[in-house]
Order: structure tokens, then sequence, then C-alpha cells
């Protein structure tokens, strides 16, 4: 058999072929003689028996699973619980709108008050899934590497510095606390700020 698994990326109603030089495969259709894909994915062509197909991508949707590593930004904080937007899963960008909900006790293992202390509005950061039942999205922070990536001055909204555990403003030198990851100031994706 000769086979010829190409790398071309076909999206539905793509013309592949005509009919008189191939026999439909699987993830194909026929329309007016043309042969055309059915789905997302990749052409395969087997030329001994002159067959060509659409194999889908292999890869599932990003969704944030039981232990997947997220990075977001924080959109509320309450005393006890913080909203995030998930920006990607596991070093993924997601396609779509994700938020997780992070409760106090899987913020630190320090004490902490309130998450106002310890979190901000437009602050980045990396964080752990621990738990998706119901479709509600359960994030921990405990650990070194989880925490703030980037935080932005309550003040005057420039990006805070990291000085041990202190974070400082360059430009009007306010001092703010966060959990802190262990990667502060590495991170250099889009905020809405």
């Amino acid at each position: 058999m000769s086979r010829r698994d190409t790398k071309e990326f076909k999206i539905p109603g793509e013309k592949l072929g005509v009919i008189e030089e191939f026999i439909l495969g699987p993830g194909t259709f026929s329309e007016e003689g043309d042969i055309r894909s059915a789905t997302v994915g990749y052409t395969i062509t087997d030329t001994h028996n002159k067959l060509i197909s659409i194999y889908p991508r292999k890869k599932g949707p990003i969704f944030p699973r039981k232990g997947s590593i997220v990075m977001g930004e924080v959109t509320s904080t309450q005393d006890k619980t913080m909203s995030i937007s998930i920006l990607s899963v596991d070093n993924q960008p997601v396609p779509g709108q994700f938020a997780g909900i992070l409760h106090i006790s899987t913020a630190s293992s320090d004490y902490i008050r309130t998450m106002q202390e310890v979190f901000k509005p437009g602050d980045i950061v990396r964080a752990k899934v621990i738990s998706n039942g119901n479709m509600v999205i359960h994030l921990s922070t405990l650990g070194r590497n989880l925490g703030v990536l980037k935080a932005f001055c309550s003040r005057c909204g420039d990006k805070l510095d990291r000085r041990g555990k202190i974070l400082s403003c360059p430009t009007c030198t306010n001092r703010e606390e966060r959990k802190i990851a262990l990667e502060y100031g590495q991170y250099e994706g889009e905020t809405s700020k």
C-alpha cells in the first residue's frame, strides 16, 4: 500500500480532489464531482487504492481538568474567595472563556486574613486545578511555583517589582504583599491592563 500523509490542514468544505481521481474515504464527501473535507483534520492519500481521507487532529479540546496547571487573571476578590479568568491550561491558550474560584484555604500555607491581602484584580496567577465537579473549577495556589506571576500597583497601576517577599512600585514607591510564585516577573503574556 502506498500511503501519503500530508501536513495539509483542511477545514470542512475544502476541496481535496475530484471523484475521477479518488474514492471517498473517511472524513470526506462529494459535491458536484469534487471531493471535499467533511471535518477539520489532515489529508491522507492512499495512491495504490486511490483513496483520499481526512483524519481529525488527535488533540481534544482544551479544558481545565483536575491536576492541570492554569494561568489566569484575577477578576475579583472577596474576603474568603477570588475569581480568576483562565487564560491558558497546561501552557496552551484557552479558546473559550473559563473561570475558576480559589478559596482562602487553598491559597497559601501561611495564615491569610482576607484574599484582598494577597491577591488583587488584574494580577496574573498560576494555579492548580484541584476539582472541576459540577462544572465549577476550583483552584489552589499552595506550592512555591504557584501564585502571583505579575502584579500591578493599586495606587498608580505600574508593574510591581519583587523585593524579597514584598512587591514595590518603581513609580510611586508603594509596597504591597502578594502570594508570590517562585517565577514572579517572568510572565510576558497579555493582560487587560
